[in-house]
């Protein structure tokens, strides 16, 4: 244990002297949303790790510079030691706290030495699962990021770790805390435009294949046999490690990532957070199938499509009744221009402050884990479907595809057995 955490009372800690409250949250004598123990006293900042120091984990520590009244970024883990040094120098504000964080490697080294209350997980999409249930486990609250899972089967075994342990976990789909976001969505989802039959949403490629590169040597500093974690253990190479988004041994590539923001919009916009849609259907025009436009169907009868290179990268436009509406990352455009008055309130987004909110209330946070898990699971159907080339009947319930054995198939990914999933 870091010997600094006889300092800064956990909430796991403090959860074993509040029996009294447990007892009275379970006789059903406080709200129901109160089912973990808080920081063990007003003055204790929460103790929080990070898991990935890439380009993401800058925002994200950023982000939680801003709330450092109520927390503190005390351990960070990467299996390349040099990149945490690299987060550290970018890290201007307050070079004492990077001076002072743990490094790590191995996240569950880190999770066994720290007195942690909460982690942050900004790894590439493979690995994510497999660290957030292991930290629900430890009775972390989490923060992840987008794509959820990179699976369909793991999102969902996530979302049963997390209720089964009463995690908060918020997902990085950050414009859900953006209030011109919020605003524009509200007013879609409330009837501004009438029924909506048709939105479309930039057409995002998933990954290739990782093939035609010869072997590297491995960098000083890097355990690459936990970078690939679940994956395959392939020969190393710069690109598999720098670029890890092109392939698919590691992502579903665009849709999954930035295609996440834009359906999550959609799914906002829609009420949709417990919708998903009935079919896939491919349009087969594309040289590469893993550009190929598809489109959604979705219960209400609205369809999705996504059929262009075009389009705001972030959202999608919406077609009613009443007329049309463009979401974008922190704006929107109407045609026509009378439809929906501009957004005069505070241009903010404090994604993390919502979730720091929730940790402390015990209440859900703005992109709580099953509704990651549905944007997630639409985009992997997605690549599905182009690699099938074929239309999905999904069966939202069972979460399966319909009268397609090859299709199901696809649903589940390969895992090397010493990175399994703990058991739910």
């Amino acid at each position: 244990m870091n010997p600094s955490a006889q300092n800064h009372p956990s909430r796991r800690t403090a959860l074993k002297s509040l029996g009294a409250t447990t007892t009275l949250a379970a006789s059903g004598l406080l709200p129901s949303a109160i089912y973990a123990a808080s920081p063990a006293s007003a003055n204790a900042k929460l103790r929080v790790g990070l898991i990935g120091a890439g380009n993401r984990a800058k925002w994200l520590i950023r982000a939680l510079s801003r709330e450092s009244h109520r927390a503190e970024l005390v351990a960070v883990c990467d299996c390349y030691l040099p990149q945490i040094d690299v987060l550290a120098a970018d890290y201007k504000n307050d070079p004492k706290a990077s001076a002072a964080w743990k490094r790590y490697q191995n996240y569950e080294q880190m999770f066994e030495q720290e007195e942690l209350d909460a982690v942050m997980i900004a790894t590439p999409d493979h690995v994510r699962v497999r660290a957030a249930i292991i930290a629900c486990a430890k009775g972390l609250d989490i923060y992840a990021e987008k794509p959820l899972s990179f699976s369909i089967p793991e999102g969902r075994a996530l979302v049963k770790t997390v209720r089964k342990h009463k995690r908060v976990l918020q997902v990085g789909t950050q414009q859900r805390s953006t209030a011109n976001n919020q605003y524009s969505c509200e007013f879609v989802r409330n009837g501004g435009l009438g029924r909506v039959h048709t939105i479309l949403v930039k057409n995002y490629s998933g990954s290739r294949g990782a093939t035609g590169l010869e072997k590297q040597d491995i960098p000083e500093g890097m355990d690459w046999d936990q970078f690939c974690d679940r994956a395959p253990l392939l020969d190393y190479h710069e690109q598999l490690h720098r670029r890890w988004r092109n392939f698919d041994t590691f992502t579903g590539g665009p849709i999954c990532d930035r295609g996440a923001h834009a359906l999550d919009m959609v799914h906002l916009a829609m009420g949709w957070d417990n919708v998903a849609p009935t079919r896939i259907e491919p349009i087969t025009d594309a040289k590469d199938v893993r550009q190929s436009g598809v489109r959604l169907y979705y219960p209400d009868g609205t369809v999705v499509r996504l059929e262009s290179d075009n389009g705001p990268a972030f959202g999608g436009i919406f077609i009613g009744e009443k007329g049309k509406l463009e979401i974008n990352r922190g704006r929107f455009a109407c045609n026509p221009t009378t439809l929906l008055a501009p957004f005069e309130g505070e241009e903010s987004e404090n994604h993390v402050g919502n979730w720091l909110d929730c940790i402390e209330s015990r209440e859900e946070p703005n992109a709580p884990v099953e509704v990651g898990h549905l944007i997630t699971s639409v985009a992997h159907l997605i690549n599905i479907c182009r690699i099938t080339g074929r239309t999905i009947n999904w069966d939202a319930t069972e979460e399966q595809v319909i009268g397609d054995d090859a299709a199901n198939a696809l649903l589940t990914k390969e895992r090397r057995p010493e990175f399994a999933l703990p058991t739910v």
